[in-house]
């Protein structure tokens, strides 16, 4: 099946920026003060999925934008189509090639996802367990390990160079691993409103809150 398992899409709707500092320790201050000083931003990612299995991972690519908070758009372009939308209240997920749209409330979705962290509201000590992860691949490293006992994932890294989110690392809990890379990103830029509204396309099937 070449889609992307639907709980990575949505949990990734979601996947977006942060930064990291010239030291390890200090990797953890400056994800805090990137977040105290972006409202917006928006960029392009490459996404790869690997299952516990070790079969040939999933490949992916595409665009993101958010408006804090609650507000965000992702868009995979390659190798299918599909949109994620938060409005600030609802998240809503398009299968174009299936023309089908799932909903469920902005809430429910963000709780304890990378969402919570680039798009929320700046509690990441309310919802995750955060902490220095050190220096690989010539990144510095934050771990975020989600409190709730729910949540879809077992830990979350981001890796930052240069003041700027490179890289992030997603570990579910199916022992699935999606690894992603992020390039051209702007911080703070102007971003129409209108593309962080959704409506369903005409014929389109809805399912969800």
């Amino acid at each position: 099946m070449r889609r992307t398992p639907k709980h990575t899409l949505r949990a990734l709707a979601l996947t977006l920026l942060l930064a990291a500092g010239s030291a390890h320790a200090d990797a953890l201050a400056q994800l805090r003060q990137f977040m105290d000083g972006t409202r917006s931003a928006r960029g392009a990612f490459s996404q790869q999925v690997f299952s516990k299995s070790g079969r040939k991972p999933q490949q992916a690519s595409g665009t993101f934008a958010f408006s804090r908070p609650g507000k965000f758009r992702w868009v995979y372009e390659k190798p299918y189509a599909q949109l994620l939308v938060g409005d600030g209240s609802k998240l809503w997920a398009w299968d174009q090639e299936l023309n089908q749209v799932t909903t469920k409330k902005l809430g429910q979705a963000l709780g304890s996802t990378p969402a919570a962290i680039l798009a929320g509201d700046n509690s990441l000590d309310k919802n995750f367990v955060l902490k220095d992860a050190g220096s690989a691949d010539g990144l510095e490293w934050v771990e975020a390990t989600p409190k709730a006992e729910d949540s879809s994932f077992e830990r979350i890294r981001m890796g930052f160079a240069g003041g700027q989110l490179k890289a992030m690392v997603l570990h579910d809990n199916f022992g699935q691993t999606t690894a992603l890379q992020f390039g051209q990103m702007e911080r703070n830029p102007a971003i129409d409103p209108a593309q962080f509204r959704f409506v369903p396309p005409k014929g389109a099937d809805v399912v969800g809150d």
